[in-house]
C-alpha cells in the first residue's frame, strides 16, 4: 500500500511532536512493508529523504506563523494542484492530512477515489477543523481517550474517531540497576521542550529549589512554527537569563531525535512541566522507554501515559509542589526503583510496526 501524510512543516528532527509521531509512523508502516511519504512545503532541506516530497508551489519562512500559511494560501489552487498531482503520480492509496491547516485538512486536495483521513492531534474547534470535517474523511484519528473526550467537551462529535498512540522511533536499553541507582543518588534532572511558553519551563525555573543538590539539563528547541512573532526566542531568552542566576542549571540547544532517549536514559528524573495539557506526551514516552520516571502537572493524556512510573501534581497548586515530587520520589529508594522499573512496561506497546499497524487497521479498508 502506498500511504501519504500531509504536513507542511515537516523536517528532519524537526523538535515538534507531531513531526516526531509522523516520522515514527512512516518508520512503522515501512517496516510492515508499505510505501510511506509526506508532502511538506519548502524549502528543502539537505538531510531530505527520497520520500519526503516537497511542495514547489509553497515555500514557508522559518519559523512560520499560521497567518503566513493563510496569505501565502489566499489562492490555494496551485497548491491544490502539486498535492493532487503527487498523490496521483505516486499512486497514493490513502492520503492522511495530519492537521486541519499545517495538513491542509481544511482543503481535502485528495484525486477522486483516493481514501483520506484526518488526523487531530491538538484541541481545536475552529472554522479549518469544521471545514475539515465537512470534507467526510473516511476516518478521523487522534493520539489519546483524552482527545476523544476534550473535543467532545468541545461540542465537536468525536464519538466515531479512533485512536492512534504516538509510536517511540528511537529505543535504547535502560540503564542497569546500579547505574540507575546512582543516577537516583546524584544524577540529574533532563528537561526536554520545545520553547513555548506554555511548556512552563521558566515558571519552573522561577520556582528552582534551593539545596537541590544535582545538576538541571534543560534541552530547549526552536521549531520552525511559532504562534506570534518572536515567540521562541523570547522563550529561550527569558530561560538562559533565570538558569544563568541558579546553581548547576543549563540550557542546552536541540539535540537530532536519536539522541534524545539517550539523554533521558542518562536522568534521575524528567519534568514535564506543561501548564496546557499534553494530547500524548513523546517526551515523558521517551523517557519511561529508558526507566525515567516522570514528574508532572496531571493535565491530557500524562497521567494514563506514565500511570505508576508517574509523579503527577495539581496545576493549581504550582511549580514548588511540582519540584517536591521530584525531590520526594529521589528520596524514596522503593517508590523509586518501583517507577523505573514500571516505566519501560508502560510503552511497551509503542513500537513503530504496532502502531503502524493500529493506524491501518484505524484507517479502514482501502480500495
Amino acid at each position: 500500500m502506498n500511504v501519504a501524510f500531509v504536513l507542511l512543516t515537516h523536517n528532519p528532527d524537526e523538535p515538534a511532536g507531531i513531526e516526531r509521531s509522523i516520522a515514527a509512523l512512516v518508520v512503522g508502516l515501512r517496516e510492515l512493508g508499505h510505501r510511506a511519504l509526506v508532502i511538506a512545503a519548502g524549502p528543502g532541506a539537505a538531510d531530505d529523504g527520497e520520500d519526503l516530497l516537497r511542495l514547489n508551489s509553497l515555500v514557508l519562512p522559518r519559523p512560520a506563523l499560521e497567518e503566513h500559511l493563510t496569505a501565502l494560501l489566499a489562492d490555494p489552487s496551485p497548491v491544490e494542484r502539486e498535492v493532487r498531482g503527487l498523490l496521483a503520480g505516486h499512486e497514493v492509496d490513502l492520503v492522511c492530512w495530519v492537521d486541519a491547516v499545517w495538513g491542509l485538512g481544511y482543503l481535502s486536495p485528495a484525486p477522486a477515489g483516493t481514501a483520506t483521513a484526518l488526523m487531530v492531534h491538538v484541541p481545536r474547534t475552529d472554522a479549518p477543523l469544521y471545514r475539515s470535517l465537512g470534507h467526510c474523511p473516511g476516518r478521523v484519528l487522534t493520539v489519546s481517550d483524552f482527545m476523544v473526550e476534550e473535543l467532545a467537551r468541545e461540542g465537536v462529535d468525536s464519538s466515531t474517531w479512533a485512536v492512534v498512540p504516538n509510536a517511540l522511533m528511537h529505543t535504547v536499553a535502560p540503564p542497569a540497576p546500579g547505574e540507575r541507582e546512582a543516577l537516583r543518588e546524584s544524577g540529574p534532572v533532563r528537561i526536554v521542550a520545545r520553547a513555548e511558553p506554555h511548556k512552563g519551563i521558566a515558571e519552573l525555573l522561577k520556582a528552582y529549589p534551593a539545596g537541590l543538590g544535582r545538576p538541571v539539563q534543560i534541552v530547549l528547541a526552536e521549531a520552525g512554527f511559532e504562534y506570534w512573532p518572536g515567540m521562541q526566542n523570547g522563550v529561550v531568552t527569558e530561560c538562559r537569563a533565570l538558569a544563568a542566576a541558579l546553581p548547576g542549571v543549563e540550557i542546552l540547544p536541540a539535540m537530532p531525535w536519536q539522541e534524545v532517549p539517550v539523554f533521558l536514559a542518562g536522568a534521575a528524573v524528567t519534568v514535564v512541566s506543561s501548564t496546557s495539557p499534553e494530547t500524548f506526551g513523546n517526551v515523558a514516552a521517551e523517557a519511561l522507554s529508558v526507566g525515567t520516571p516522570v514528574a508532572g502537572y496531571g493535565l491530557g493524556h500524562l497521567p494514563a501515559l506514565t500511570g505508576p512510573a508517574g509523579r503527577m501534581t495539581a496545576l493549581e497548586s504550582g511549580p514548588g509542589v511540582l519540584w517536591k515530587a521530584v525531590t520526594g520520589l529521589l528520596d524514596d529508594p522503593v517508590a523509586y526503583r518501583a517507577a523505573s522499573a514500571q516505566g519501560p512496561r508502560q510503552v511497551a506497546a509503542l513500537t513503530p510496526s504496532a502502531v503502524a499497524q493500529a493506524f491501518l487497521d484505524a484507517a479502514g479498508p482501502v480500495r
